[in-house]
């Protein structure tokens, strides 16, 4: 099976504007449910509140409960699907990168922490005394979306704003600050994460990194561990694995294309550091998903 790519284009009532959507969740389960009831990824943000319902969520290869107050956001590329025990209801949302960057030139969609490092957990269990407002707020934005008002393109991404601004603030106020070091420690670890991303497939060891910022691989460990508690060699062997386990399931059949892709020498060195990382084998890993 490989895991397709969705776009907004696809999902019925999306055409309303190019490239946002908006739709209660029961109803954006009924038209498409022939995209969604089976795993895949998307080329577009995504946000989902959950006001009724239970189930599983599974976000690249990590599975979270659905209940009430459930939060959910995806960034480009992430595979995922759900299973619900009893039926979901709430409000979803997803827009481009170029949708949102029409008139927030000012700031990223990374300036957000839950889209912001591949480290910070992508859901959100909201208080029950915050999901009154953040219901009015989803709704105001789903009703916004249906209606053909006067600069409604810009309104949208008002509300979107404000929606990610209150959800920030809900996703850090239990989060104690101080464990994550000087700021200077924050802006290196952002500029690592930079790194990684672009360079991963070819570089996994810390020393390449660590002279691209400037500073020695010690100095590095010591960012990386007082800020996610993790070696850097740790932190480099995630965003490798995460794209093996993306790879084996979207591209089933030849998995040596894969070790190929990831830049490593044979296929056997792969197997075995897929194996030393998740306790199973790549082969054993893609039979889970066929």
């Amino acid at each position: 099976m490989k895991i397709p790519v969705l776009h907004i284009q696809q999902f019925r009532e999306s055409k309303r504007l190019n490239e946002v959507y908006f739709n209660s969740f029961s109803h954006h389960m009924t038209l498409n449910r022939e995209l969604i009831d089976k795993p895949h990824s998307h080329d577009f943000y995504l946000c989902v509140l959950f006001l009724e319902g239970q189930g599983i969520h599974e976000i690249d290869f990590e599975t979270y409960s659905i209940s009430p107050g459930s939060i959910f956001f995806l960034k480009p590329g992430q595979t995922h699907f759900w299973k619900f025990e009893t039926q979901p209801e709430g409000f979803i949302f997803f827009h481009s990168k170029a949708f949102y960057d029409l008139y927030f030139l000012g700031h990223k969609l990374s300036v957000f922490p839950f889209y912001c490092s591949q480290q910070n957990p992508p859901v959100l269990e909201a208080p029950p005394e915050e999901l009154i407002s953040l219901r009015q707020k989803f709704q105001e934005a789903c009703l916004e979306y249906r209606e053909n008002s006067m600069l409604r393109e810009m309104k949208i991404l008002n509300l979107i704003n404000g929606i990610y601004i209150e959800l920030s603030r809900i996703y850090t106020a239990r989060i104690d600050l101080d464990k994550y070091g000087s700021p200077s420690y924050s802006t290196l670890f952002d500029r690592l994460e930079d790194l990684i991303q672009k360079n991963f497939r070819e570089e996994k060891f810390p020393k390449f990194y660590a002279d691209q910022l400037n500073i020695t691989t010690k100095h590095l460990n010591r960012v990386v561990k007082k800020t996610i508690n993790k070696t850097t060699s740790e932190l480099i062997s995630d965003r490798v694995v995460l794209e093996a386990k993306r790879l084996i399931v979207h591209s089933p059949g030849n998995l040596a294309e894969v070790a190929y892709a990831l830049e490593f020498s044979d296929y056997a060195y792969f197997s075995k550091f897929f194996k030393t990382k998740t306790g199973i084998t790549p082969a054993a890993f893609q039979k889970t998903y066929l």
